[in-house]
């Protein structure tokens, strides 16, 4: 999302307060961005960077006008991909823009040949991201770096962030977002200040679903299905998660009367690159079917289940053969679901 995009109410409420403890220095140099994702961190994150870096007078900042912010904004309108002659990234640390604003993530790396994407954030970019903050700032007295998601640095990268977070200059800043702050080692994150996204009013989301074009019975169903969370609710309107959650929610019920066979449903789950998104769904499906049981026995077999899938799908991102792994996932549904299993619609 461009990050000159409206912010929805929940947003500006953190962006103003955190606005205002820079404006009046009680901002620290290091500043986490935390909460579930899919809330808009890195959208209030950016609108904060571009004020800090803004040139304009006064409290109408960022202005939109100025050098600070046309360069700024000119990164959101080129490709992140742009690449050499030779099949590299010719920006392998970001889009080009404002020269004090750093952008670390899910880069591609220029070796091996052919690049590949990354799954994690690895130390050579946050050594370059340590070196290029310790310059002296192009424009005004401020630098900024963010790091997205920063719970996917790996050890070494979390490692040599330690240093930067513990030998602070004056001027720059540095923010990490993450959806999973415990991920983080407690050395970073005790040298942070938190700045937490919380799920917003049921009421309130509703509202801003429909403003972005929603039908009020789909945004309704939408946040029920997501727990009231908007972010989730819009994406699932917008690419087809509910009709996934419902297909996922049809194939727990097939293996729940031995309709299905679970090798075979693994292999349909992870034909794609929707197999987390189904895991996802599957763990959370289990969820409410313990919700409304009363016999302890199947309760605490479900909560097995719900923690079995949730590791599951983090095994995906490793090399582990992914069919395999969800089908010895899927084998002990039955167990877990007793025989019986509810309808997706939620």
């Amino acid at each position: 999302m461009s990050p000159e995009a409206p912010l929805a109410p929940w947003q500006q409420r953190v962006h103003d307060h955190a606005a205002a403890a820079l404006d009046a220095g009680r901002m620290g140099h290091a500043l986490l961005f935390c909460g579930p994702a899919m809330l808009g961190k890195r959208l209030v994150a950016e609108r904060l960077a571009q004020r800090l870096l803004c040139q304009a007078e006064g409290a109408a900042r960022p202005c939109g006008q100025c050098r600070a912010c046309r360069l700024y904004l000119s990164r959101s309108q080129k490709d992140p991909l742009e690449q050499r002659p030779d099949g590299s990234p010719s920006q392998p640390w970001g889009h080009p823009g404002h020269p004090d604003a750093i952008f670390v993530g899910h880069a591609w790396r220029l070796t091996p040949s052919p690049p590949r994407q990354m799954t994690v954030i690895p130390v050579d970019q946050v050594r370059e991201l340590s070196a290029r903050l310790a310059t002296t700032p192009q424009y005004g007295s401020a630098k900024v770096a963010i790091i997205d998601p920063a719970d996917d640095m790996n050890d070494a990268a979390a490692n040599a962030l330690l240093k930067t977070l513990e030998e602070p200059v004056p001027g720059r800043y540095l923010w990490l977002l993450c959806a999973n702050p415990a991920r983080l080692p407690a050395t970073i994150r005790s040298r942070c200040q938190r700045l937490e996204f919380r799920l917003p009013p049921v009421d309130e989301a509703a509202a801003w679903l429909r403003a972005q074009g929603h039908a009020a019975a789909d945004a309704d169903a939408a946040l029920e299905a997501a727990r009231g969370h908007p972010g989730l609710a819009d994406a699932w309107l917008r690419d087809g998660g509910l009709a996934l959650r419902r297909e996922v929610a049809a194939g727990l019920a097939r293996l729940a009367s031995n309709a299905a066979s679970p090798l075979d449903l693994a292999k349909d789950w992870t034909a794609d690159e929707l197999a987390a998104q189904r895991l996802l769904h599957a763990a959370d499906l289990s969820r409410d079917e313990a919700a409304g049981l009363t016999d302890p026995l199947r309760i605490r077999k479900l909560a097995a289940w719900f923690d079995s899938a949730n590791r599951t799908r983090e095994l995906l991102r490793s090399t582990v053969r992914a069919d395999l792994a969800v089908a010895d996932l899927l084998i002990a549904w039955r167990d877990a679901a007793g025989g019986k299993t509810r309808g997706g619609g939620r």
